[in-house]
């Protein structure tokens, strides 16, 4: 099309595919690529067997990222989520000692963690005022300082009857079960968030809360629901963790929650609120989980590990300020 100073104007849209490529999601992929090509020249052992065989001990922290990426979206922050899953493993791990149905034992770590979600979303919604990270850096001192007293002076439980966790922990084949939960969830909570209503609702709070209040939309109700479903999810977490270890202690899921705020900022959703989709956040999951097996067969000190976790974690904040700069240089 030609404009009045006969010049051409361009309408044609960027390739699907070129658009799909240069995005975040796009980057992560070719990151997870060089990661796993990475892992393997540096271990020898590192394989698609010894992989499946050792990543449900990363997986379990997936289960936490998937509600914090809501959490991150609306703006808000939850740094309890470590503490809930101690707790929920420490409960289940005392139910399962006295010969109750397995069924039982896992209502009891879901229940748990529900009640401490429950706990934070009705803190957070009847007093507004309150700052998220204060309450749930108050009520991470409360779940883990309750856990501790149950613990008593020996500070850990092992379970007893491990029947139940041992199938919790198994394989088809050798794909383990943690597996096919956590890519179903995964669909899940990306389809509710990405194409919903519920979603569109939570960035609309994470964009602006009092404008989302005054659309009609429930905000203190979202709210709620989220922290719930965040505490239901390290009740989860907690019985997979259990059914690797067959036990819990005082230090229990210690850092999962900057693991999993970890997890959701790399794969792109912003703490500030409102931006971000969840497919990032799974794919940086994995990204994680593939680093720390590969690391961790040639016995790399876990320290060593949190420091390169935590440079791709900056580097993921700050290569789309980067990549701006650059891009506005070139139109000069």
């Amino acid at each position: 099309m030609a404009g009045k100073s006969g010049r051409s104007i361009n309408n044609v849209p960027e390739a699907p595919i070129k658009k799909m490529i240069l995005s975040w999601e796009g980057i992560l992929v070719v990151l997870f690529v060089l990661v796993n090509i990475f892992c393997a020249v540096f271990s020898e052992f590192y394989n698609l067997k010894s992989l499946l065989r050792q990543m449900p001990i990363y997986l379990a922290e997936v289960f936490l990222m998937l509600p914090m990426a809501y959490i991150l979206v609306l703006g808000e922050i939850d740094i309890s989520v470590g503490s809930i899953v101690c707790l929920s493993a420490t409960m289940s791990c005392i139910v399962c000692n006295t010969g109750a149905p397995f069924i039982v034992v896992v209502l009891t770590g879901l229940v748990v963690g529900t009640l401490c979600g429950l706990v934070n979303g009705f803190i957070l919604t009847r007093f507004e005022e309150l700052p998220p990270m204060i309450v749930t850096l108050a009520t991470q001192i409360i779940f883990r300082g309750i856990a501790e007293i149950v613990l008593g002076s020996g500070g850990s439980i092992s379970a007893t009857n491990t029947d139940g966790f041992r199938l919790l922990g198994g394989k088809v084949g050798s794909v383990p079960y943690i597996l096919f939960l956590v890519v179903i969830l995964s669909v899940v909570f990306a389809v509710v968030l990405g194409k919903s209503t519920f979603g569109r609702r939570v960035y609309a709070i994470g964009t602006n809360r009092l404008t989302a209040y005054y659309s009609g939309i429930h905000v203190q109700k979202i709210r709620l629901i989220i922290y719930t479903v965040m505490g239901t999810m390290a009740g989860l977490c907690s019985l997979f963790l259990v059914s690797t270890s067959y036990g819990a202690n005082t230090t229990t899921g210690n850092g999962f929650e900057m693991d999993a705020i970890a997890m959701a900022v790399f794969g792109g959703i912003s703490s500030t609120g409102g931006k971000g989709n969840l497919a990032g956040g799974i794919i940086s999951a994995f990204i994680i989980v593939c680093l720390r097996v590969g690391l961790g067969q040639k016995n790399v000190h876990a320290q060593v590990i949190l420091l390169i976790l935590g440079v791709l974690l900056i580097a993921a904040v700050a290569l789309p300020n980067i990549i701006g700069q650059i891009k506005r240089v070139v139109k000069k």
